[in-house]
């Protein structure tokens, strides 16, 4: 089986830091690598990978402002699709604009949807959907317009997330400081339960971190630490009493949520989206309704088994579990 594996061009894949699509894409593409399947991982020219790397782009959009993103994204895309035919199957993780050339090649197309941001997209979608196969990555994420080959769940890496069994009094918020995210609710609900915060995440709206973060900044209650990765995010993730996930949109997944829970941390999150999906409410965190009940839970999630957070993700989040997910929907896709 030979396997193209689309990456998008936002961020490198693996990503340094912030790139939660190109990580996703590189934890399958190297657990897929692992079982023998042959991929070749089409990314920006600085990706890693164990498969075969191919590509155009010589660097992420994001990350260098001489890449025009709309120029390569094309010219990334068309790069795979002129090659379409040595392939077996092309799985897309790089959104909708894949799907203009879906009718132009017969190899098969697999499209991971990783959040179905509004009723805006459909027209790239719906008519599409005889010819590419959509993957849900939540029950909560699938639009009733659309026909699905799957929902299969993510899986992150579990050695990488050592487990921490004490945590600490502290309080963590984790994730891209925009209002979607719930920085605001995180910073109100820590200071009524009085106890200290600390968030990590790319500012993803200058506005919103200069109105509700910043403001809160430099006294002894809350921090910001700004971007991490690798060792520090792992700690980061694990010595805190509770992740304060106190989102405001319909949030697909919710990979730092998985990832906290596998470090043995519990979750307080509104429930919203995927969350009911992720969280087991009063074994792997709480699901509250508001900032309020937030504050209540987080006098309660002490009583929790942080042992069992991480036994629920080894059950059921693991890289390998979603690797044969993929795995069995492709062999079913090809025949």
């Amino acid at each position: 089986m030979k396997i193209a594996m689309l990456a998008p061009i936002a961020w490198r894949t693996p990503p340094r830091h912030y790139g939660p699509w190109e990580l996703v894409t590189h934890l399958l593409t190297e657990a897929l690598v692992a079982r023998g399947v042959d991929v070749t991982l089409f990314a920006t020219l600085d990706s890693l990978t164990a498969g075969t790397l191919d590509g155009v782009v010589p660097a992420p959009y994001s990350e260098d402002p001489s890449i025009d993103a709309k120029v390569w994204e094309y010219r990334h895309l068309a790069h795979v699709f002129e090659q379409a035919d040595q392939f077996d199957l092309i799985h897309n993780q790089a959104d909708f604009p894949a799907h203009a050339f879906a009718r132009l090649v017969d190899t098969p197309l697999v499209t991971t949807i990783h959040g179905f941001s509004s009723d805006r997209i459909l027209p790239m979608y719906q008519p599409f959907q005889d010819r590419v196969h959509y993957v849900a990555i939540s029950d909560a994420d699938r639009h009733p317009a659309l026909r699905y080959a799957a929902t299969i769940h993510h899986g992150i890496p579990l050695d990488d997330f050592a487990f921490d069994p004490r945590g600490s009094d502290d309080l963590l918020f984790f994730g891209r400081i925009h209002p979607d995210k719930g920085a605001e609710e995180a910073i109100a609900a820590a200071r009524a339960s009085g106890r200290q915060l600390h968030l990590y995440g790319i500012v993803q709206d200058q506005g919103y971190h200069e109105r509700a973060v910043s403001p809160a900044l430099g006294g002894a209650g809350v921090t910001w630490h700004g971007a991490v990765g690798g060792a520090e995010r792992v700690a980061a993730l694990g010595r805190a009493r509770a992740l304060l996930h106190l989102i405001n949109f319909d949030e697909p997944f919710g990979l730092s949520v998985v990832e906290a829970m596998a470090c043995g941390t519990p979750v307080i999150a509104n429930r919203r989206g995927a969350m009911p999906e992720l969280i087991e409410h009063g074994v792997t965190g709480f699901l509250v309704e508001n900032v309020d009940q937030a504050v209540e839970a987080i006098e309660h999630v002490g009583e929790l088994d942080r042992a069992a957070c991480r036994r629920r993700v080894e059950e059921r989040f693991s890289v390998a579990r979603m690797a044969d997910d993929y795995a069995a929907l492709y062999q079913r896709i090809i025949g």
